[in-house]
């Protein structure tokens, strides 16, 4: 099972492994703070998407889009994630403030469609 949550918000036991999947560490989060299992900085849209983006609602179709390619040439990224929700629960973390729009929504939107 793959859960989201953004890194406010307070673990629960039922979280499983947390899994920070932005590119850059949250502003304002104090590391010890967290509770990670892991950062997979490697699964988070490159720079130059994240800033392409900016957590534009209008671009988001076409963020999905550009976003899914390039996890598509880069699995080594997001397959153990993918091997641990196969395993137990995973929760993805991200600092986003809007929560629809944002690449933890859209990472396990392509995470649950891999896992067929």
């Amino acid at each position: 099972m793959i859960k989201l949550k953004r890194v406010c918000d307070a673990r629960e036991p039922a979280d499983g492994k947390r899994i920070l999947v932005d590119r850059l560490w949250p502003r304002g989060v104090r590391k010890d703070s967290l509770s990670l299992t892991v950062w997979i900085k490697e699964a988070a849209p490159s720079e130059s998407l994240r800033r392409w983006f900016g957590h534009d609602p209008e671009k988001w179709t076409e963020f999905q889009r550009r976003y899914f390619a390039e996890l598509q040439r880069n699995p080594e990224a997001w397959r153990p994630i993918l091997e641990a929700a196969r395993k137990g629960t995973v929760t993805l973390l991200f600092g986003a403030r809007d929560s629809q729009h944002n690449n933890g929504v859209a990472l396990k939107s392509f995470l649950e469609k891999q896992k067929g």
